[in-house]
Formats: structure tokens, C-alpha cells, sequence
């Protein structure tokens, strides 16, 4: 379970936004990996990961991407914790 720290201005990079932002939140991007790269390697979701974290703003470290990249490879589900602040 991955943990990160997220500014209240740029909660929106992170979750799907209901106001139709044209931004794809990061949110969306992971569940997009999550039902078309189950069984895939790791290194290549880690790559589609940081590039949507990179995107985003967002900070994830590699050792945080590499945890969501397993979850999503090995269909397990995968919990962050947000701390806004």
C-alpha cells in the first residue's frame, strides 16, 4: 500500500474529475493499466506508469510505482493513501 502527499490545488491531477476536465487524472490512467496490462511485465507498466505520473505532476517514487505496477500485474488490488494537505 503506497502512501502520497497531495497539495488540495492538485487533488484533481490524481482523481477523476466529475467537472470534465480535459487533463486525464492519474486515477484513470491507472485503472486503463489495470484492465489491459494484467500479466504483462512490470518494468513495462512501471514505464506507462511514470509516464502518467510525469504527466500528472505527480511525485511517485520508483519504488511506489514499482508496488502499483506489481498490483496491476498480478490483478491484486491496490490501495494509496492520500494525506492532502
Amino acid at each position: 500500500m503506497g502512501e502520497i502527499n497531495v497539495s488540495s490545488h492538485n487533488l484533481g491531477r490524481l482523481l477523476t474529475d466529475r467537472t470534465g476536465t480535459p487533463a486525464r487524472s492519474y486515477q484513470a490512467a491507472f485503472a486503463e493499466l489495470a484492465e489491459s496490462h494484467r500479466g504483462r511485465l512490470t518494468a513495462e507498466i512501471v514505464a506507462l506508469l511514470r509516464q502518467a505520473a510525469d504527466e500528472a505532476l505527480l511525485g511517485f517514487t520508483a519504488a511506489d510505482l514499482a508496488e502499483q505496477a506489481e498490483a496491476i500485474r498480478t490483478g491484486q488490488r491496490y490501495a494509496l493513501r492520500i494525506r492532502v494537505t
